[in-house]
């Protein structure tokens, strides 16, 4: 790569991560199309799955005290299984198909929370969870539905990061572990993440910092706001 793509590289990592460990998700909006863009679509996503992986073993130690396990372990089983599965079909499957997929899904997830309908919330989640995790394997981001799935789990803010986590790194790493087999993945991209590693740690901790500064109102607001840029960017793919 030449000097100038690696400094806009490692800014959209550090950026990413910071982002990821104030809301818990949200690091695959920044780090997926500006490596896609960079690298090219396939390489950026692949990449970028690597990079969220490692990233995600910080953030999970980060918040080791608040992490929710027992709650988060059916979800995050079935992002794992759809990740697996998109994963596997990340080549053959049409983008714009997902695209309409995720958007329509969070219009009406958004439309049930904004209506509180919380039975109809909790019948879903298995749903939003596993779409979440195909998603992700499909295209490299889960979209606002890893989100909607979590916090229909009603944790507190630090219980809801911590299972973002969980749920991001499993996720990550099924998808990483899949694209590594079919050799999407060399030794180049390992280095790369390795790299890397410093910046994991000085992001995730500053991230957390934030979620502890900004109230219970900021977070609230960080988090639509990273469900809507989700959307958003998947509306300007078209």
């Amino acid at each position: 790569m030449e000097p100038w793509t690696i400094v806009v590289v490692l800014l959209a990592v550090a950026t990413a991560f910071t982002v990821s460990a104030a809301a818990g998700f949200g690091g695959s909006l920044i780090l997926v199309p500006a490596l896609a863009l960079l690298l090219g679509t396939k390489a950026g996503v692949t990449l970028a799955a690597l990079l969220l992986a490692g990233n995600n073993v910080v953030k999970v130690f980060a918040y080791r005290r608040t992490l929710p396990i027992r709650r988060s372990i059916p979800v995050v089983l079935l992002i794992a299984l759809g990740a697996f599965l998109g994963a596997r079909l990340f080549v053959a499957t049409p983008e714009n198909v997902v695209t309409i997929v995720v958007i329509v899904t969070f219009l009406v997830a958004f439309l049930l929370e904004s209506l509180e309908l919380k039975r109809s919330r909790r019948v879903s989640t298995p749903v939003l969870a596993f779409a979440s995790g195909a998603t992700s394997g499909f295209g490299g981001t889960s979209g606002p539905l890893k989100g909607l799935a979590v916090r229909s789990l009603d944790l507190d803010r630090l219980h809801l990061v911590g299972a973002l986590s969980i749920a991001s790194l499993v996720g990550d790493v099924t998808k990483t572990a899949v694209w590594t087999e079919a050799t999407l993945l060399g030794r180049a991209e390992y280095l790369t993440a390795l790299v890397c590693v410093p910046l994991m740690f000085v992001a995730t901790f500053l991230g957390r910092r934030l979620n502890s500064v900004v109230g219970e109102r900021g977070f609230t607001r960080l988090f639509w706001a990273v469900m809507v840029g989700y959307t958003g960017r998947l509306v300007a793919g078209f």
